[in-house]
């Protein structure tokens, strides 16, 4: 068998000092393009400060000529017209692409160059959605076991289930409800069908209002007749309650049940006036998810890298010529 070799002590001292002399040329490196950064923007300060407040002038009023609001119309689409309302929109969005500003103007809008997009999206109630019709609980429970309930409350099918909706307009610039939101409004209560259907309904519940109004006043005629008859008996506080021949109790009870119900019709024929009724507006909320609201931190730094890159490709430039000049001597 052969002998193993030995390791020489001093090529391992050698590659240590290989390896320390390698990281000692890496910081060295760092050191002088620290140092030559810092030169950089040293013998440049006044260039590199102008472009800073070049950029953050231009930022600024590039914020303020095109800054971009949030309008958000928070709606109750009536009459099962979810459906509808989405199709609207989704015709809406489309012509705002297009920059159709003569079809928005015909509808009302007075400065459709303003509009960027528009979007509906459901306000997610999952806890009404359940309690409004127990089949609803049972179908979410069926569809969780095949996925995932948070993903399944926002899905397309799911949406149109919930009562409200937000109309989301992004505008370039302020607007007011009487110059976008009301003429918006307008627009998507124009429908022959759902007119028809709201005259309809409307009548339904008048009709419904007055023969329950009709049916208090006969009980106001009934107990009338019967404090008539009784207010004399010396016991008539005991007889509303007591009376052998009638329930007055009963009656009253009645009475009470109707009054509510014609408040809640009263309440729903409110909601219902419109085919898709407004619930709440909030108007011009400055948007900060773009670019154009950070714009003013943005662009002096671009300035100043597209100023850092320009200089370095010069100096590269300079560099290369001066070589290839040498080599043609």
């Amino acid at each position: 068998m052969g002998k193993k070799k030995e390791k020489n002590p001093k090529n391992a001292e050698i590659d240590l000092l290989t390896v320390f002399g390698r990281i000692g040329d890496f910081f060295e490196w760092i050191n002088t393009l620290l140092f030559r950064m810092i030169r950089f923007f040293v013998k440049n300060a006044i260039i590199v400060i102008v472009l800073l407040v070049l950029g953050a002038g231009i930022g600024l009023f590039l914020e303020k000529v095109s800054s971009r609001f949030e309008q958000k119309i928070i709606v109750a689409p009536n009459f099962k017209s979810t459906d509808y309302l989405y199709s609207k929109i989704d015709f809406l969005a489309s012509k705002i692409a297009l920059k159709d500003t003569l079809f928005l103007k015909s509808i009302g809008i007075q400065k459709p160059s303003g509009m960027v997009s528009i979007t509906v999206e459901p306000v997610i109630d999952v806890y009404n959605l359940m309690n409004s019709d127990g089949k609803n609980m049972e179908l979410l429970q069926l569809m969780a076991q095949n996925g995932d309930l948070k993903s399944i409350v926002k899905e397309t099918t799911t949406n149109k289930n919930y009562a409200l909706h937000t109309i989301i307009l992004n505008t370039v610039g302020v607007v007011s409800a009487q110059n976008t939101v009301e003429p918006l409004l307008k627009y998507l209560n124009t429908s022959p069908y759902y007119d028809v259907y709201n005259r309809i309904n409307s009548k339904n519940i008048q009709n419904s209002i007055k023969s329950k109004e009709a049916t208090i006043l006969q009980i106001d005629g009934i107990l009338n007749q019967f404090s008539a008859a009784y207010g004399k008996h010396p016991n008539n506080e005991k007889l509303v309650y007591y009376n052998e021949n009638l329930n007055l109790d009963g009656v009253i009870k009645t009475k009470d049940s109707i009054s509510a119900e014609i408040g809640t019709l009263k309440i729903e024929q409110y909601n219902t006036d419109k085919t898709i009724k407004e619930k709440g507006i909030v108007l011009n909320t400055k948007n900060s998810k773009t670019l154009k609201g950070k714009l003013i931190f943005i662009l002096p730094l671009v300035f100043v890298g597209l100023f850092v890159l320009f200089s370095f490709f010069i100096s590269f430039y300079k560099k290369q010529s001066l070589k290839a000049n040498a080599n043609l001597k």
